[in-house]
Order: structure tokens, then C-alpha cells, then sequence
């Protein structure tokens, strides 16, 4: 077998890999919205088995055994009636998340641009020394940080259960620790960092300031990172869950992504209809910022130079 060979097959089996990986990734998504539009009776006989371990109530199912269908005998519309019009308990979910990632997402992004600017333009010790303290921060889990989250948001008066705008308080203790988070800090000056030099030395030269130089050279330099930075945020605190139940001791004010996980014990036919809602706005996310994302990751993983 020749050299072209050997990278042929090699090719071939690489693609094959990636494309069963691709698969398996991808059927829950598809079971999922597949799944929204079947009857519960059908969910039932084909999830029987699965089912009965949510809930002791065993005689509501009649299979002993999983069946994973990809086209439904029959298309219905009821659990979407369902989510959307007959139980306005789903969308006011949807929009508490809405209400909590936008905020988060706009305004970390803002500190991050601000942030990164200063340790890559104007670097020094001290400067060096914040930003290791944001790596050390970064690789953190957040369950390490949620106690000092806590004990930070109780002293600010964030958590109080009565009195006046107790509801903006309460989202407030979740929206302020994620808006200065480090992650989009540390991808964004790594980004910036690579910014050729002589093209500030051709702006001072024309007279620009120091924001004519952030907003006209590095930020259009850095769209593509800020893009797939804003969706990795978008998308982490989108499915949040241990914020709001630590820090929201009002359960109306919990994001879909705390409700999900208490609708599955019931109707799983509606479960499946809010899920498929639920993932609407990260796929979109995806679709439209696609090429941002890969190109993004690739210039802060090293790939470009």
C-alpha cells in the first residue's frame, strides 16, 4: 500500500469516526423534537421501561421495553398548545432565563473588552499578577465559588425574602457575579494580545485616541472571538442551575433550566415540548455565529498567527 493510500484510508476513517461521533451527539436533540410532536399514549409505549423508574405510579405504562422512534404515528400539536398558550408557567421560565443570560452576557462582554484592552496594551507586573489571579479564578469550579457568592450576596441585602424591589434583588445576586467572571476576560486579551502593534503606532500617528484605537481597531480585529466568546457565555448561563437554586429562594423567579428538571416526573410529552423551546435560542445562536465560533476558538487555541 503507497504513502497516498495509507493517508486516503486514513482519511476515510477519520471521516466515519467524526461522522458516528456526529450521531451520537446529535440523537438526543432529534429523539427530543421528534418526541414533542407524539402523543403521550405513544411516549408511553415507547418509553414504558424508562418511564416507570420517574414515578410510582407503574400501571400508567404499558411497555417493558424502550423503542426509540424517529417519526411518529401520529403528529400532534397539544403539548406546543400546551407550553404556549394553555400553562403560562413555561414562558415565564423562558423569560426569568431571558431576563437573567441577556444582562449577563451584554455586560460581561463590555468588562471584557474594557478589561482585556488594558492588559494588552499596557502591561506590567501588577498587571500580570491580576490577570494569573483570573486564571486561578477561571479554572475554579463554580461550586468552589458559590459559598462566597452567597455569603457576598446576603451582605449586600440580595437576598431578602420581603420588602422593596425583592425581585430585582434577587436577580441582581446572580446577574453581578456572573457579569465579572473571568472567562471572557482571559479567551478576549489573549486574542487582543495578537494584535500587530504597528497598526497603534499607525493610529497614534493619525491622531486617534485610546478609544478611537479600541473601538476602530481592536474590537473590529477581535469580532470573531467576541462573537464565539458571547456564545459560550450565552449558552453557560443559559443552562444554570445551581445559581438559582442557591441564590433565589423564590421558585416564580427560577429560569426554565431549574423548571425542566421538575416537569419530567410528569407529563414527559409536555417535558419534550419544553425542551425543544427551551434549545430554540441556542440553536439560533449557533446557526447564526457558526463560522465566529470556530474561527474564534482556532485564533485563541493558537492556530493563526
Amino acid at each position: 500500500m503507497t504513502k497516498r493510500q495509507k493517508e486516503k484510508m486514513l482519511n476515510i476513517i477519520v471521516v466515519v469516526f467524526a461522522g458516528f461521533a456526529a450521531l451520537l451527539f446529535l440523537m438526543p436533540t432529534v429523539l427530543t423534537i421528534v418526541n414533542s410532536f407524539m402523543t403521550s399514549t405513544e411516549i408511553s409505549a415507547n418509553y414504558g421501561s424508562m418511564l416507570s423508574n420517574m414515578t410510582s405510579d407503574k400501571k400508567t405504562f404499558i411497555s417493558d421495553n424502550v423503542n426509540l422512534k424517529f417519526i411518529p404515528d401520529k403528529v400532534t400539536f397539544e403539548q406546543y398548545k400546551s407550553v404556549l398558550f394553555k400553562s403560562p408557567d413555561y414562558l415565564l421560565k423562558f423569560w426569568n432565563s431571558v431576563i437573567l443570560t441577556v444582562p449577563i452576557t451584554f455586560f460581561q462582554i463590555i468588562i471584557a473588552i474594557l478589561t482585556s484592552y488594558g492588559f494588552s496594551r499596557y502591561p506590567n507586573k501588577i498587571k500580570s499578577i491580576i490577570f494569573f489571579a483570573y486564571i486561578i479564578l477561571m479554572i475554579m469550579p463554580y461550586q468552589v465559588t458559590l459559598v462566597p457568592n452567597f455569603l457576598v450576596a446576603d451582605k449586600l441585602g440580595l437576598l431578602a425574602e420581603t420588602g422593596d424591589y425583592v425581585n430585582i434583588k434577587q436577580r441582581l445576586s446572580i446577574i453581578l457575579p456572573g457579569i465579572f467572571s473571568p472567562f471572557s476576560i482571559f479567551l478576549l486579551t489573549k486574542v487582543m494580545k495578537r494584535i500587530p502593534k504597528s497598526y497603534v503606532e499607525a493610529a497614534k500617528l493619525d491622531g486617534a485616541s485610546e478609544f478611537q484605537i479600541m473601538t476602530k481597531i481592536h474590537v473590529p480585529m477581535c469580532k470573531g472571538a467576541i462573537v464565539s466568546i458571547t456564545m459560550l457565555v450565552f449558552i453557560d448561563y443559559w443552562n444554570m442551575v445551581e445559581q438559582p437554586l442557591v441564590l433565589m429562594k423564590d421558585s416564580d423567579m427560577h429560569p426554565l433550566s431549574v423548571f425542566l428538571s421538575q416537569i419530567n416526573t410528569g407529563d414527559i410529552g409536555l417535558a419534550f415540548a419544553v425542551g425543544v423551546v427551551y434549545m430554540i435560542p441556542t440553536i439560533l445562536m449557533f446557526l447564526y455565529g457558526e463560522e465566529y465560533l470556530v474561527e474564534g476558538m482556532a485564533y485563541s487555541g493558537g492556530l493563526k498567527g
